[in-house]
C-alpha cells in the first residue's frame, strides 16, 4: 500500500487537511503550535488548531475563494500564515507564501504570475506594499490582515481583518456545517498542494507546483530516516516561502504531529532558541556562520584564561569530537578524557548558549557549507547533518545517515529516490516527490525532466565509492581556468566564508589566469574587532577600507589559500587578489536573492570596473554604486577601493604515479 494512501480507522491521510483532522482526533490536546507574543509563550492544541483553520477556510469561502483559486500569504512566521496554507487546502485552492522581506515589486511579479486574487498578510507593512502595487495587479481582491496594530485608518473596502473573516466562518460554517466537510474529501493526493517560487538567479523566479502527494511523500520519508515522533519541538522562523521551512515547518509537523514553535521576532530567534531547546533544527549555512560568528566575538572580549581554556579544548574537539559523536569510531582514552571535560566546561555551556542542548538531529541546505563549519558543529556534540535538495524535489534528495558523515558530501540517497551523474556532470534526480509542473510554463516543465523521466539539477557533482553525492558547484558555475585548472566558485567562496570576519564572498577565474575575488566583511566582527584595538571608523565603507582591516582580511585568504593548496581538485584556484567592497551585498540592490545566494551575472556586470582592475594589475579602483534604502528612498555609495596581492602555496598533495 503506498504511503501516502494509509488507512487509520478508515480515515484518508493522503492529503495535509486530512492529517490535520487526524491528528486533531488522535492527539487532540497536544501542543500543534506555539508563538512567542509580547514575550510570553501562547499555545495551540492541534484541537484548537484544526478549528483555527475550518473557521478561516469557510471565512474565504464566504468571500468567494473557490478551488483553484491561489491564496497569497506574506508575512513572518505566524501561527495563522502556517493555518492559511491549510485553509487554502481544504478549499482545493492553492497557496503561495511570498518572502516576507521582498520589495514590492519583486511582489508584484509573483502576484501577477500566479493570478492572485486573495492575500493573507501578517501586518501594516504588508499591506503597504500591496496598495503600492495593486494597480498592476487587478486580480487582486481582497486583503486580509493579522495583526491590526496601524490599520485603524485603512478604510479600503478590500482590506479586511483576518480575525472578522474568521468570524465570518464561524457563522458560514453553523449554517452550513456540512459544506467544509464535502470540500475536504474533494481533495485528492494528486492535487497541487502548494506553489513555490524559484529563487530567480539567472532570470525570472518559476512558480513551482508540488502535490499533497509528493510533499507528504517527501516528509513521510524523512521522519522515517530520522525516526522523527510527535515529541519533537521545531522553531520555525526561516521564510515561509523557502522549500526547507515547508518541508520542516509544515509538511513534516503535519506528518509526525510534532510542535512548530514560532518566535517572537526576527531579532528573538537565538533567546527563543534557548528557551524552547528544540529537539529538531534546520537551518541554512548562513545561520550556524552567524552563531558561530556571535561565539567569537563573546570569546574574543573574554578574560584571557577564557579564550585559553576555549582554544584550547576547541583544538580536542578539532581533534576528536566528531569521531567520539560517531560512537563507533576510533578515539584514544586521553582524547576521550580531554573531551569529556571538555563537555563539562566548554561544549555543554557552548551549546546550552547556542540553543542546542536538546537536539537530536540538525539539518543544513539550501547551499553548499563549508567543510570547517560542518566540522566545527559536530565536533562540539551538535548533530549536524546535511541534506540535499531543490524546490522542485521537496528539498529532499540525499541525506546523511548518522555515523556515515562525510564533511564533504552530502549524504546518500533518501529512501525512494534515484540518483545518477548525467554524461555532463549534471546531477539527474527520480523521485514520487517531484513537481507537477511549472506554473504557466509547459517549456520550462519539458526543458527540466529528461526523456527517462529525470528533473535535472544544474548541479555538477559525483557519486563516491560509498555512494555518497558530492556538489562540486552549480553546473552553469564550474569553470577552468586558463590552464585547465577546473574553477568552482562557490567551493572557494566557502572556505573564505569560514571566517568570522568575512560575510560574503565572490570569487572570479573562469578563463583567466588565476582567481580573484570580492569580500564583504562581517559588521559585526570586523566592529568588534576595530573596536576592542581603537580604530575609528564612521560606517560600513569606511571600516571596510582600512589598512589594518585589509591586513586582518588578508590573513584570512592566506589561510584559505593554505587549505586550498591540499585540494587535488582546486589547487590552483587560490585567491591571488582581493578587494574589499564597500558596501554590503544586498538583495534589495539585485545583487542576492531573497535566499541571499549570489546573482553571479548581475554581480559581474554591475562591478565590472572593479574586476577588470584586479586582472589589470592595479592597486586601486575609485566606484560609485547606487544603493537602495528600506525606505524606498535612493542614493550613492562611493569609495577609492584598495586591491590586495594574497600568498599562494604549491600544490601539497602527491599527484598518482
Amino acid at each position: 500500500m503506498p504511503a501516502v494512501a494509509a488507512q487509520i480507522g478508515g480515515d484518508r491521510l493522503d492529503t495535509f487537511p486530512h492529517l490535520l483532522l487526524n491528528h486533531a482526533r488522535l492527539r487532540g490536546d497536544r501542543p500543534a503550535t506555539r508563538e512567542k507574543d509580547m514575550g510570553i509563550w501562547q499555545t495551540w492544541t492541534w484541537r484548537q488548531v484544526a478549528t483555527e483553520t475550518r473557521a478561516m477556510a469557510c471565512g474565504l469561502a464566504a468571500l468567494g475563494f473557490k478551488r483553484g483559486d491561489n491564496l497569497a500569504i506574506i508575512g513572518d512566521n505566524r501561527p495563522r500564515m502556517y493555518w492559511a496554507m491549510c485553509a487554502a487546502q481544504m478549499l482545493g485552492g492553492v497557496p503561495v507564501p511570498l518572502y516576507q522581506d521582498a520589495v514590492a515589486q519583486e511582489m508584484a511579479f509573483v502576484l501577477e504570475n500566479a493570478e492572485i486574487g486573495f492575500a493573507i498578510v501578517e501586518d501594516q507593512e504588508q499591506i503597504d506594499k500591496l496598495l503600492e502595487i495593486k494597480a498592476d495587479c487587478p486580480v487582486l481582491a481582497h486583503i486580509l490582515y493579522d495583526d491590526p496594530r496601524g490599520m485603524r485608518h485603512y478604510t479600503q473596502p478590500f482590506i479586511q481583518s483576518l480575525d472578522e473573516v474568521v468570524e465570518m466562518g464561524r457563522i458560514h460554517d453553523a449554517k452550513q456545517p456540512d459544506f467544509l466537510d464535502t470540500e475536504i474529501a474533494l481533495g485528492q493526493p494528486g492535487d497541487v498542494a502548494v506553489m513555490l517560487y524559484t529563487s530567480g538567479t539567472t532570470g525570472k523566479p518559476k512558480g513551482v507546483c508540488q502535490t499533497h502527494h509528493s510533499f507528504i511523500t517527501a516528509a513521510q520519508s524523512g521522519c522515517s530516516f530520522d525516526h522523527l515522533t510527535a515529541d519533537e519541538d521545531i522553531l520555525s522562523y526561516l521564510p515561509m516561502a523557502w522549500v526547507g521551512d515547508h518541508l520542516f515547518s509544515y509538511a513534516q509537523a503535519m506528518v509526525a504531529g510534532f510542535t512548530i514553535n514560532c518566535p517572537e521576532s526576527g531579532d528573538t530567534v537565538l533567546t527563543d532558541l534557548r528557551e524552547i531547546g528544540p529537539t529538531y533544527y534546520f537551518a541554512p549555512p548562513r545561520v550556524f556562520e552567524n552563531l558561530l560568528t556571535q561565539v567569537l566575538i563573546r570569546m574574543e572580549d573574554a578574560s584571557n584564561i577564557k579564550r585559553r581554556t576555549f582554544h584550547y579544548f576547541m583544538e580536542v574537539a578539532k581533534r576528536c569530537g566528531a569521531e567520539i559523536l560517531d560512537a563507533h569510531k576510533p578515539v584514544g582514552i586521553q582524547d576521550r578524557l580531554l573531551y569529556t571535560l571538555g563537555n563539562l566546561l566548554i561544549y555543554g555551556p557552548l551549546r546550552n548558549v547556542l540553543g542546542m542542548s536538546r537536539i537530536r538531529v540538525a539539518y543544513t541546505a539550501g547551499a553548499a557549507i563549508g567543510p570547517d563549519l560542518f566540522r566545527f558543529y559536530r565536533s562540539i556534540g551538535v548533530n549536524l547533518k546535511q541534506l540535499y535538495g531543490a524546490t522542485e524535489t521537496c528539498a529532499a534528495v540525499c541525506l546523511q545517515p548518522d555515523g556515515e558523515i562525510k564533511f564533504d558530501s552530502v549524504g546518500k540517497p533518501a529512501p525512494g529516490v534515484e540518483v545518477k551523474i548525467a554524461d555532463s556532470g549534471e546531477v539527474l534526480v527520480k523521485s514520487q516527490a517531484m513537481l507537477k509542473e511549472y506554473y504557466k510554463r509547459p517549456d520550462a516543465t519539458a526543458e527540466s525532466i529528461d526523456a527517462q523521466g529525470y528533473f535535472m539539477t544544474g548541479d555538477a557533482g559525483f557519486l563516491d565509492e560509498d555512494g555518497h553525492l558530492k556538489i562540486i558547484d552549480r553546473a552553469k558555475d564550474v569553470g577552468k581556468l586558463a590552464n585547465g585548472a577546473m574553477f568552482a566558485p562557490n567551493y572557494i567562496e566557502n572556505k573564505l566564508k569560514f571566517f568570522s570576519y568575512i560575510k560574503e564572498a565572490v570569487a572570479f577565474g573562469h578563463q583567466r589566469e588565476m582567481v580573484c575575488a570580492f569580500i564583504n566583511v562581517d559588521m559585526g566582527a570586523v566592529g568588534n574587532w576595530a573596536e576592542r584595538r581603537n580604530i575609528a571608523y564612521s560606517g560600513y565603507t569606511d571600516l571596510a577600507q582600512k589598512a589594518e582591516v585589509y591586513a586582518l582580511i588578508l590573513d584570512c585568504v592566506e589561510k584559505a589559500n593554505a587549505e586550498l593548496a591540499n585540494d587535488v581538485m582546486l589547487s590552483a584556484s587560490q585567491v591571488h587578489r582581493f578587494l574589499v567592497l564597500h558596501k554590503e551585498l544586498d538583495p534589495d540592490d539585485d545583487e542576492l536573492t531573497r535566499t541571499r545566494k549570489v546573482r553571479r551575472g548581475f554581480v559581474a556586470e554591475k562591478y565590472a570596473v572593479l574586476i577588470d582592475a584586479l586582472y589589470s594589475g592595479k592597486t586601486s579602483q575609485f566606484i560609485e554604486t547606487e544603493v537602495k534604502f528600506e525606505d524606498g528612498r535612493k542614493g550613492m555609495v562611493a569609495a577609492d577601493l584598495r586591491i590586495a596581492q594574497a600568498k599562494t602555496f604549491p600544490a601539497k598533495f602527491k599527484k598518482a604515479a
